[in-house]
């Protein structure tokens, strides 16, 4: 394969000895990386999905702290999870842990698996994550294909393949699987991703102080800013939502808590209902008739309760298909509301304390909006 690029054994060669030498003087002292823990590496590499790595660090930390092994995570009461994850966002990343941990309990005795068939066998656990567990901490010989991987060896090479396509992941696979150090795998893949997140950049194109620059086809045919190449995103779809801040005079606030098929599953949240237009009703029945009949709380239509219809400033929270725009209003209800029923997952909560349950960061925001006003 990688003949083609007229890359030889030789070549292969220095290229492993460069990089890695680049490596073992530069490499981040990252927390997890400080042993080859296999626990340590698989709750970092989930944590590092979608999130930077200086805000997974003290994330990282705090969960190592408090569910420091497999078997105290597959028994982790759900509440106590969700809140170590609160504000890394995609939940079931979480969720999928404690799963993942549990199979790993009742098929390997407590003992991260160490092939590929067994570790892509647990929930959540992808090629990715596989890989990168089974380099670092086994020495398996398996390229982690991230997106740092998958930029850095398409300027190498010159690939026109697109990123964005599985079709195109073959051939990033194959090419690694080559070209990865069979002695230092783990090793190997850290250095590319180390090499891809500080020099190798997404608009750093021609770093004078890359190691493999001598290597970098895209360097030295002064082509970097054609690779990698991706296709266009699906486009996000726009929601617009009210978000109903529903206390009493004495500081308690309604919360519910969001189902298994709605988004932020298991977080707890101000009341919220989605609207077709843009602007809010005037009118309390127009503003509360949509709440009290999606969650058939008659209670409230009485007539005591107070509305505050003032609109607070919309916030805006980005899923990766999809945007919220969410405005707040307030419901001032009289104390004894609090003791009527409530559906199933909704909670009164005292303002007056901290949060015992866990939130997102949406709720996060609209709570700041609050404080605010």
């Amino acid at each position: 394969m990688l003949s083609r690029y007229g890359w030889d054994s030789k070549k292969v060669e220095q290229f492993r000895s460069d990089l890695l030498a680049w490596y073992d003087a530069n490499k981040r002292d990252l927390p997890w990386r400080r042993d080859n823990n296999p626990y340590y590496i698989w709750i970092s590499e989930i944590m590092l999905q979608q999130t930077q790595v200086a805000t997974v660090i003290p994330y990282f930390e705090r969960f190592i702290a408090e569910i420091p092994d497999i078997k105290t995570l597959a028994q982790v009461n759900e509440q106590v999870l969700l809140q170590l994850w609160q504000g890394l966002g995609y939940y079931s990343r979480a969720r999928n842990l404690k799963i993942a941990a549990q199979q790993i309990v009742e098929r390997h005795n407590g003992q991260m698996p160490q092939t590929m068939p067994e570790l892509l066998a647990l929930k959540g656990i992808g090629p990715y994550t596989a890989a990168a567990i089974g380099s670092m901490a086994f020495n398996l010989p398996e390229p982690a294909i991230d997106g740092n991987l998958l930029r850095v060896t398409a300027r190498l090479f010159e690939l026109d393949a697109d990123i964005a396509k599985a079709s195109s992941r073959k051939q990033f696979a194959a090419i690694l699987t080559e070209l990865i150090d069979k002695e230092r795998p783990g090793d190997f893949n850290q250095a590319m991703m180390d090499l891809g997140a500080t020099i190798m950049t997404p608009t750093n194109y021609y770093p004078e102080n890359s190691p493999v620059k001598a290597y970098d086809a895209s360097f030295i045919n002064e082509t970097a800013e054609q690779y990698p190449v991706k296709s266009k995103k699906i486009k996000q779809t726009h929601h617009h939502l009210i978000a109903y801040y529903i206390h009493d005079t004495e500081g308690n606030v309604l919360y519910r808590q969001h189902l298994d098929d709605e988004l932020l599953t298991g977080l707890w949240h101000f009341p919220m209902i989605e609207y077709e237009i843009e602007h809010l009703a005037a009118t309390k029945k127009e503003l509360l008739e949509p709440l009290a009949e999606r969650y058939r709380m008659n209670w409230l239509s009485d007539d005591t309760i107070q509305v505050n219809a003032t609109v607070f400033s919309s916030v805006k929270h980005v899923f990766s298909h999809r945007v919220w725009h969410v405005q707040l209003i307030t419901v001032t209800v009289p104390n004894k509301v609090s003791l009527r029923d409530i559906p199933q997952k909704w909670q009164w909560v005292s303002s007056r304390t901290e949060h015992t349950v866990p939130i997102s960061t949406l709720q996060k925001k609209l709570e700041q909006l609050l404080m605010l006003e």
